[in-house]
């Protein structure tokens, strides 16, 4: 395999796709590698984990036909130190040379026949738009659980909803619901189960991109396509927790107050908390709201809010990193916060619209 390519695509591609590597390799090191596959002018860079494979197209300066798979973290620093310019790669059974003016590089690489075989996009295909999936991913992925002991809760439900489609995730602590409406990319009925992970990796890639992103559902993993970039990712088997029994019909006490008034708000009460088991208390009063952290080491830290409030008056407590991401999820001006009491799930949401929604529970406090 022989080439040539502009050091910052190369970077670039080699990033990408070295996302989806195993840190380490762990039991079998050629999952720390990249895949280079080279055909025509048309290079294809792989990385994958076995659950998450992301695959890059670019176009570079033929010379040979091949496949190598390099070391991916160590090629990617190569070449991101490398002077800008074009970057010449070859390589045998053996080794990978890089080259690039007066810096030269020769890396041993692995049996190319000891990377896995690369999953194979299957199902229709159908499209998204790119800015309603990013902004419905941004909201929801934040709720899903990082915890490998629960693997349901490390996913995101993907249900279909009469006017489109639904995404849901949970930790069992907190809940988020974001319907993107008018996206049909489900049948009746029908719901699947992505890892938040490769949902992250996904945001990520939406971030740069515009247009549509086209969607395959397999039987056991989807694919998602942007442009030069190409994700799959394994589902998650499994049933997915009752979500709906969790969401109150309706709430006696509602707040509105002003979004980023709450939130530097929290962010400033929370600095004597010094860590994610104190409870910012929120007392709920007609006149407004005070923020109230109290800690037996280094003291309190109290601050009024204008807001509207109707109903009882209660003090309620969250932990505050959930309230704050909570909080950051909403887009406007204002956030309405509904209870029924200071021990019973509150929910978060837009005054406006209600494609979105984030149940916070509540912590008990004397």
């Amino acid at each position: 395999m022989k080439f040539r390519c502009e050091r910052d695509v190369l970077v670039e591609a080699l990033g990408t796709a070295g996302r989806a590597t195993a840190g380490r390799g762990g039991a079998l090191p050629v999952l720390g590698g990249i895949r280079l596959s080279m055909t025509g002018d048309g290079l294809e860079v792989t990385g994958t984990d076995l659950d998450l494979t992301i695959s890059v197209q670019a176009t570079v300066a033929g010379g040979t036909d091949g496949v190598v798979i390099a070391p991916g973290r160590l090629i990617t620093d190569i070449v991101r130190a490398l002077e800008p310019g074009a970057v010449s790669l070859e390589a045998d059974d053996e080794e990978l040379r890089i080259a690039s003016g007066r810096s030269h590089f020769a890396v041993r690489t692995h049996p190319t026949g000891d990377f896995p075989r690369l999953p194979t996009p299957s199902g229709d295909v159908v499209t998204l738009p790119v800015d309603g999936l990013a902004e419905s991913l941004r909201q929801v992925t934040r709720a899903a659980s990082s915890e490998d002991s629960r693997p349901i809760l490390t996913g995101v439900l993907l249900s279909a909803e009469d006017d489109g489609l639904r995404l849901v995730a949970t930790d069992s602590y907190r809940l988020a619901v974001r319907d993107l409406r008018g996206a049909g990319v489900l049948a009746e009925g029908q719901k699947v189960l992505v890892p938040s992970r490769a949902l992250n990796e996904l945001q990520r890639l939406l971030g740069s991109a515009d247009g549509e992103v086209a969607l395959r559902l397999g039987t056991h993993d989807v694919t998602f396509s942007i442009g030069p970039v190409t994700l799959i990712s394994r589902l998650i088997e499994g049933e997915f927790p009752n979500y709906r029994a969790l969401i109150p019909a309706n709430y006696p006490n509602r707040l509105i107050v002003g979004r980023d008034a709450l939130l530097d708000a929290v962010r400033r009460v929370k600095l004597l908390a010094r860590d994610a088991t104190t409870p910012v208390r929120i007392a709920l009063r007609p006149t407004g709201i005070e923020l109230t952290v109290i800690t037996t080491d280094w003291g309190t830290a109290t601050e009024d809010v204008d807001a509207k409030y109707e109903g009882a008056e209660m003090t309620v407590a969250f932990n505050p990193n959930y309230l704050i991401e909570g909080v950051e999820a909403i887009n406007g001006d204002e956030v309405a916060l509904d209870t029924l009491d200071a021990l019973k799930p509150a929910t978060l949401r837009p005054t406006e619209g209600d494609e979105y929604l984030y149940l916070l529970m509540p912590v008990r406090v004397s």
